[in-house]
């Protein structure tokens, strides 16, 4: 048996539970500033594009996968594609290398990214191919192009997603380079945590295009001006992917060390987006000082702008006292 062959009876449990996921994201809310979304979650199988994932176990992961011989363990497959959660789809050396996010993130991303009929998108981070399959249901196979490092991510979602009968163009490489031979893009969406923004991606979007990608802990809107400027604030919505991986990535911060700081504070989520964002520019204390000066900012407070001169962050304004150098 294979993913898409499945026996009716768990044919009709995914098709139950696709659309018990659609009602699920439905009443989150994630689509309602573009609802056509709700047609792609409810056209595109995800089952299809995780044949097979990790659940954590004590001690490591255990596989869950469609071709179980336990027809029980099967259907627990089945329902665990649809649930509104991430999926550890890739498991390295006992360390997470790629998932399938959640499918509710993964609508507001869609949604924030604020695509028009027409556009060409970019997608760094393949992943299983199903964020792919459902911009190429929207746009259509031509106007989507998907990008990962990893030649055996590339090839199984290539191959999820003619399974899914969708064909957009699959790329192996580096993401921070982009895929310059499929530019201009008019939205570059990324589903990897990013520590800056690669130069490379300004200059293949056309004026006015968006770009959409996971920074910190949370997601950054930037407006592209030209070749040379994009600027835009956070989204409200709290993110965590799989770091981008390749040569041109910046090496992740070294550890902080937050002895000295109130518990309270060290655990709190928006410090913790705080202390990611000021990383290596910031010392912890500092970054704590500002933080409570400034009442707590909420993450669409703060802001980047990446220019011919380099990239920083900022707080409130882009030219106010604010503002930190990134990698």
């Amino acid at each position: 048996m294979s993913a898409h062959a499945l026996d009716p009876g768990l044919d009709d449990l995914a098709t139950l539970a696709r659309a018990a996921l659609v009602r699920e994201i439905d009443r989150s809310g994630a689509w309602a500033a573009d609802p056509v979304w709700r047609e792609a979650f409810e056209a595109v199988p995800r089952h299809l594009f995780v044949p097979y994932y990790y659940v954590g176990v004590l001690g490591g992961f255990e596989r869950v996968w469609c071709e179980d011989p336990d027809p029980g363990s099967r259907e627990r497959w089945v329902r665990g594609a649809y649930v509104d959660a991430p999926l550890a789809t890739r498991v390295r050396d006992g360390e997470l290398v790629s998932s399938s996010s959640q499918p509710s993130l993964m609508a507001t991303m869609l949604t924030e990214l604020e695509v028009r009929d027409g556009d060409a998108v970019l997608e760094i981070g393949a992943g299983t191919g199903f964020n792919a399959a459902l911009l190429a249901h929207r746009l259509g196979d031509d106007l989507v192009t998907t990008i990962d490092l990893d030649p055996e991510i590339t090839e199984s979602a290539r191959r999820h997603l003619a399974t899914a009968g969708y064909h957009p163009t699959v790329v192996t490489g580096d993401g921070a380079r982009g895929v310059p031979e499929r530019a201009p893009f008019d939205r570059i969406i990324a589903t990897c945590t990013l520590t800056s923004i690669p130069p490379a991606w300004l200059r293949q979007c056309t004026p006015g295009a968006r770009i959409l990608a996971p920074m910190a802990t949370g997601l950054i809107a930037l407006h592209v001006r030209d070749a040379g400027h994009a600027e835009g604030r956070f989204l409200h919505t709290p993110a965590y992917f799989v770091p981008l991986r390749g040569e041109t990535r910046h090496p992740e911060p070294e550890p902080q060390h937050l002895g000295g700081l109130p518990r309270w504070a060290r655990s709190h989520e928006l410090f913790r987006f705080l202390l990611n964002l000021t990383a290596g520019s910031l010392d912890p204390y500092e970054a704590y000082t500002l933080w409570e000066r400034e009442n707590k900012p909420v993450r669409e407070r703060y802001g980047i702008t990446v220019s011919d001169e380099g990239a920083w962050a900022w707080l409130d304004d882009p030219e106010g006292p604010y503002a930190w150098p990134l990698p």
